[in-house]
């Protein structure tokens, strides 16, 4: 009874914990969305997509994904045989006893007349399953202590996931040796399946037991009497057979036995057979009410990213849909690390030690900002930044087992954080290029906004002077004269011929150059060479720098010009960090 109560309240919680889960697909929204994204809106275009690609050529494509994707796991095979082979493992060994096993008195009994647990095939199958997933598991856990590939990060979920898995699994074969150990389960099998009524006869068959079976009676000696064994078979096949293969079929839960069996009268006394079994069944209801909550959702939706992403592209479909699969693909990340492995920007990674640079890591935080959780400051401009040095390389998407369309999934997410966090300079680099190139995809107002931000945070001291509103200013004794003298201190070569100003291709876009740029390249090395640093460290010259290295090869004096502007946009990125960093031991 409390059982029933027990696992009814599990199917409840794991109901309403698959419900939630899937609904957040619905309403939650990560980076930047449509104007018409309701949680309706975007449900009704789901349903209109599902059945625009049933009935259509898509279907197959949907099929062949299927077959190969999610139950044959091609992108884990193509990645990583060693994962491939854990992940089939765990998958399908648990599937197969959930199904075979958990489920058998629903599903195996319909399909077999003759099923019973305690005889073969299933009383093999059932062992040979679960060593499936203990092998999984171990594959799991080398791979996490042992080989421990470099940006493998293993986070609190993964343990949980495995720990819960690895007590299911152990507390099952161990119940199962107890039972084959046990003299009061022997008892009771006989009182309530045999017909047997002499002791004689009892006495028989639990010596053949002991004998075959690995049964620890105190009734029965090591010494068998072999007319006493030949009774016992008769008794066996009379009453046992039926309904019980040999034990050492099981041979995980056999291999339990034996090494309980020493202590079998002790565990029968404290009736250890119930204690495992509890053990077993309330980690299985735990695992259950869990599942929703935890990283092994993913069974459920890695197989639907796997199949929208199938079908789905991004310039032929829903915006709204986009947005729904692109919330269902945080759920969808096994953090299985494969996209920080291949990651193009993990040399940013080794250098600045941001572990957000790396893609798996930046899917965690991901989930916790469309989730509505408050971050702090740090972490907040820790992911701004991670996301940020992407270069759209695209292999992570490539190589993601989980189908996840990540490049798409962090140009969406960029714009969107460098709206709402603190100034990136980055944006104010190169690598601001695809933001330039899907330009047409913002509002209007909106792609200027963070580069003016940007620029203001970075101009320092001089910009200050002008615009007092800005709260970031230095104070005036930080010069950048020795921090530039380290790198290159060549302008002091400038005699003001203007030659750099003249071959600059930015500076040639402009028709009054100065107002837009503020300082040009001469002017630049002119302020320098006077010491006027924070006046040099202002200009939108820096950031406007496509560095060309036009200005340096036709400097007559080889001034290094582009190395210098290159020096001053590090000085300022870095100022304004210890700005930062300052103001917040100091609101501290």
């Amino acid at each position: 009874m409390v059982f029933s109560v027990l696992l009814y309240i599990a199917l409840t919680i794991f109901i309403l914990g698959l419900i939630y889960r899937v609904s957040t697909w619905f309403y939650r929204t990560i980076g930047v969305y449509p104007d018409n994204n309701t949680s309706l809106n975007r449900f009704f275009a789901f349903v209109k997509g599902l059945i625009k690609v049933i009935f259509s050529a898509k279907i197959l494509v949907l099929l062949k994904a299927l077959c190969l994707d999610v139950f044959l796991q091609r992108r884990t095979f193509k990645e990583d045989i060693l994962r491939w082979s854990m992940h089939m493992l765990i998958y399908a060994g648990f599937m197969l006893l959930f199904l075979m096993h958990a489920l058998g008195e629903i599903i195996t009994a319909s399909l077999f007349s003759d099923y019973y647990s305690t005889i073969n095939p299933f009383l093999f199958l059932r062992d040979f399953f679960g060593l499936m997933v203990i092998v999984g598991v171990g594959i799991a856990v080398c791979r996490r202590l042992v080989l421990r590939k470099r940006r493998f990060k293993t986070n609190a979920m993964d343990r949980y996931a495995l720990i819960i898995l690895a007590v299911i699994l152990f507390s099952g074969f161990f119940l199962e040796g107890s039972k084959m150990i046990s003299h009061s389960e022997f008892t009771r099998m006989v009182e309530d399946y045999s017909d047997l009524e002499e002791e004689e006869d009892i006495i028989a068959l639990e010596s053949l037991w002991v004998k075959e079976f690995g049964l620890v009676s105190p009734n029965v000696s090591k010494v068998f009497d072999p007319a006493m064994i030949e009774r016992g078979m008769e008794n066996h096949e009379m009453n046992c057979m039926g309904c019980h293969s040999l034990p050492q079929w099981a041979f995980a839960g056999y291999g339990s036995a034996k090494i309980m069996a020493s202590a079998a009268l002790f565990l029968d006394r404290i009736r250890g057979s119930d204690l495992l079994y509890y053990i077993h069944i309330l980690a299985c209801f735990l695992g259950l009410a869990y599942l929703p909550f935890s990283k092994m959702f993913h069974i459920l939706s890695t197989p639907v990213s796997l199949l929208a992403n199938a079908v789905m592209c991004k310039d032929d479909s829903n915006p709204l849909n986009i947005a729904t699969r692109q919330v269902m693909e945080l759920d969808a990340c096994t953090h299985c690390g494969t996209c920080s492995r291949y990651c193009s920007a993990m040399m940013a990674y080794e250098a600045v030690k941001n572990e957000f640079i790396l893609p798996s890591e930046k899917m965690v935080f991901l989930k916790k900002i469309s989730a509505g959780k408050k971050l702090e400051k740090r972490e907040f401009m820790a992911i701004q930044e991670g996301i940020y040095l992407c270069t759209n390389c695209d292999r992570c998407t490539v190589v993601c087992p989980s189908g996840i369309k990540l490049k798409e999934l962090w140009l969406s997410v960029r714009e969107d954080l460098i709206q709402e966090g603190v100034p990136e300079p980055l944006i104010l680099s190169p690598l601001s290029l695809v933001r330039g190139l899907n330009r047409k995809a913002l509002h209007t107002d909106d792609y200027p906004k963070p580069l003016r931000a940007a620029r203001k945070a970075m101009a320092g001291r001089f910009d200050f002077l002008n615009n007092p509103a800005n709260p970031i200013s230095f104070p005036l004794d930080r010069g950048a004269g020795p921090e530039l003298k380290i790198a290159d201190s060549t302008f002091s070569y400038c005699f003001g011929c203007q030659n750099c100003t003249t071959v600059c291709p930015v500076v040639g876009s402009y028709e009054n150059p100065q107002e837009p740029l503020g300082l040009l390249p001469h002017q630049i090395m002119c302020c320098l060479g006077l010491g006027l640093d924070e006046m040099a460290l202002g200009p939108n010259m820096l950031w406007d720098c496509v560095t060309c290295y036009q200005c340096q090869e036709h400097c007559p004096q080889e001034v290094k010009v582009a190395d210098i502007l290159y020096s001053l946009k590090n000085i300022s990125i870095r100022r304004t960090k210890i700005v930062e960093s300052e103001n917040k031991v100091r609101s501290n």
